[in-house]
Parts: C-alpha cells; structure tokens; sequence
C-alpha cells in the first residue's frame, strides 16, 4: 500500500470549503471525484486542515493510499485533466506510511489580501477583499506585531468553535502594500476557527480609529472577543503554505 501527497491550489469562490457536505459541492469532494474516475474506486482524501466556504489554497495538502503502481507524474496529469479549471494539482510524490498532512505539519502560513483602490477590481472579485478607506500599512505591519508569540487567542476565535485549547504560537505576522493590494501574512503552529479573518478585522478597526493599536495586547490577555474587529470576509483568505519537518518557518 503506496501513501501519496498531494499538493493542491484552488480557488475556493465556488465550494462549500474543503470538507465533504452533504448538501453543497466541496473541494475534498471534487477531488475524490476525479480520484475515483483515474482509480475506479472511491477513495477516502485526507487534508492537512478545514477551510471555510470562499476560501483559497495557494498550498493545500492531502494524502490518498493506493495499492496502484502509476507513476506520480502520471497521476498529477490523470487529475488535472479531470479535475474543473479552479483546482489544480502542482506537485505529487510519495511519503511514508506515518506521515498525515495535518498532524505531520509544523506550521501553516495564511495570507489575507485587500484591494485597497477606489474602484473595484473584476479580477479580484471573489479573491479579495475591496476596502476603500486608505490602509496606512505601515502602521497596521506594527500592530501586528503584537499577535506574535505564544497566547491564548480566545478573542479572536469564531463563536462556533468547540476547541478547549485555545493556545497558538505566531511565529511571524505582518502588513505589506504593493500597489493597491495590501497584504497580511501570519505563521503559526496552528489557528482556531475564523482567526485569521478576526486578526484582520481587528486590524482594519485599528486602521480605522475604531480601536488603538495598543488594545490588542489587551485583547488577548482578556480573550474579548467583542472587544476585537468583525470578521473580515472569506474571499480574501489564503492557505498560503504548509511546513513539514526540516523546513524554515517565517
């Protein structure tokens, strides 16, 4: 029995997210339909990790078990000729019996973008978020910072979540322009539901006066959740990168 990992990208504007539902298209579904159409048995896809409805995958990985002997560049093609326009598989190899794309992982990047123009953008539409006030980067790169670190992120997790543990370590963050596009890019060991699209919320209030840079050291010492920013939207959320042993984090 053969273990391969599978590297996906995908556009996620059209699913339900990753895992399988029973009454919306999913990405992990989809996938199994073209594995399925290649192997002519349904097998099970495990994923490195749940993203929401709307969101994208710059990286995302997974892992199918096969007592089949075709060759990983063979079978990366086989996919991608059966797999819809908005999911592509770039990379395929095989890895030991042990190793799991969730629980085998080190750390995962996350990537938020902003339009920050005037005028939206159509070829951004449903990959990020248009926000129109003047983002000040600059100022949002040094509020960041303050996400950095071991915390108990109780105040930025979605009401929906029924994790105990809501202790993560942040390895980096930080806010980056390039043009109109204003970018977050957080690292970490791990991340509770919604928490990212939290962060950046938080940080478009502080963009916004609504709250002070200073707060959300506060925040997170307090775990207040109505004290941090709405969350952002899912269209510009990014699963950017994830790490495995022996790889530099940040």
């Amino acid at each position: 029995m053969r273990q391969i990992l599978l590297k996906l990208k995908y556009i996620g504007t059209a699913y339900h997210g990753w895992q399988v539902q029973e009454n919306a298209v999913s990405v992990q579904q989809t996938l199994q339909d073209a594995v399925e159409a290649i192997f002519g048995e349904r097998l099970d896809v495990t994923g490195c990790s749940r993203t929401d409805a709307g969101v994208h995958a710059n990286m995302y990985c997974c892992t199918i078990r096969t007592d089949s002997d075709i060759d990983c560049f063979r079978l990366m093609g086989a996919l991608n000729a059966k797999l819809p326009d908005d999911i592509s598989v770039f990379a395929c190899e095989d890895v030991p019996e042990d190793f799991h794309p969730r629980y085998s992982a080190t750390a995962k990047q996350y990537i938020y973008r902003i339009n920050n123009a005037k005028a939206p953008d159509p070829f951004l539409e449903g990959r990020a978020l248009h926000y129109k006030t003047p983002i000040d980067e600059v100022k949002l790169d040094k509020a960041a910072q303050a996400f950095v670190g071991t915390h108990d992120f109780t105040g930025f997790c979605g009401a929906k979540s029924d994790i105990e543990d809501c202790t993560r370590t942040v390895y980096e963050a930080s806010v980056t322009r390039d043009g109109d596009v204003v970018t977050f890019s957080v690292t970490g060991d791990g991340f509770l539901y919604n928490m990212v699209r939290i962060m950046v919320g938080t940080l478009l209030f502080v963009n916004e006066g609504k709250i002070d840079a200073d707060d959300i050291p506060r925040i997170i010492e307090n775990k207040d959740r109505k004290a941090a920013g709405k969350t952002a939207p899912a269209c510009g959320l990014y699963l950017n990168k994830v790490f495995y042993g022996g790889e530099t984090i940040g």
